[in-house]
């Protein structure tokens, strides 16, 4: 049976400003990209956790895929994937992603997945799975990898890493005060540490992590996290506004605007962030394919 996300009160959402407001998808190529994912029997963190970018990603036959069914085992107050009790694996998604990945002809893949607590390895092994059928299939793909944050399941962070994506990310979403209330199953520095011992395993691996705005942090906070991202070796970072799916799911206290999200950008490049994404529409995957390749240009060109 499904959970109700854990939010004591519950208010109707609020109006978006301009800046937020996206054209519903209608391309030909968008419809195509939902045959291929219902085709091959795969989630996307696009559709389930209500994306407002998937008529521009999926026009541009780019989607996240997400691995390990549908159903998460936590209850994340600002996630709109459902909870409640996994089915078993599906033994074949491995080879079902990397055809996507084939069959889109992209260069850059991004994919995540639900939280498997119920697994003894937290789905690590299919994790590895996943990215080895990628790399067969598709040599010259860079893969972007979102996990979740393995809590008490040791080793498996070594595990996924050591299977070596291009790119680690793990999102520590918003500042710690809020914790409690929006990642209630999760833990602050649990998830700084697993990308501190992401650079451990491979210094040359980039790191990434992200934040949403206007859940009711200041902007100290979000220069803190952005300090304790940096302390821990994080390469990219993204940051976007959080826009709430349901009226059960937290509130939004505030739309941050384009030009607090454009002084948050030019502060984490300050910083030293290799790459930042900071705008009202910014999610960890938007644009990342794009964000990664002119990175790889950059260092190709110190390099000659």
């Amino acid at each position: 049976m499904t959970n109700v996300k854990p939010i004591a009160e519950s208010r109707p959402r609020a109006p978006k400003p301009p800046w937020l407001r996206v054209k519903a998808p209608t391309s030909l190529e968008y419809q195509q990209t939902r045959k291929l994912m219902r085709d091959l029997n795969l989630h996307t963190v696009c559709e389930e956790a209500a994306c407002p970018n998937i008529g521009e990603c999926w026009s541009q036959k780019h989607a996240t895929m997400m691995i390990l069914g549908d159903t998460c085992t936590r209850a994340c107050a600002f996630c709109n994937v459902k909870t409640g009790k996994p089915d078993a694996l599906d033994p074949e998604e491995p080879g079902h992603v990397a055809e996507a990945v084939r069959s889109l002809g992209l260069k850059h893949v991004v994919f995540t997945s639900v939280d498997r607590d119920d697994m003894e390895d937290g789905g690590a092994n299919h994790w590895v799975a996943v990215i080895k059928a990628v790399r067969a299939a598709s040599p010259t793909t860079t893969i972007e990898i979102l996990t979740p944050d393995f809590r008490k399941k040791m080793g498996m962070v070594d595990l996924v890493a050591a299977a070596k994506p291009d790119v680690y990310n793990h999102n520590l979403e918003t500042v710690p005060r809020l914790y409690r209330k929006i990642r209630a199953s999760a833990r602050y520095y649990t998830s700084l540490r697993l990308l501190e011992r992401v650079k451990e395993i491979d210094a040359t691996m980039f790191t990434k992590s992200g934040l949403m705005v206007g859940l009711g942090e200041d902007r100290e906070e979000v220069l803190q996290v952005m300090d304790d991202m940096r302390a821990a070796n994080v390469d990219f970072l993204t940051i976007g506004q959080y826009l709430q799916p349901t009226p059960r799911h937290a509130t939004v206290e505030r739309f941050v605007t384009p030009e607090e999200f454009a002084e948050y950008e030019r502060i984490a490049r300050a910083k030293g962030f290799l790459m930042v994404s900071a705008t009202p529409l910014t999610r960890s995957s938007y644009h990342a394919d794009a964000d990664f390749a002119r990175l790889k240009a950059a260092r190709e060109a110190q390099v000659a």
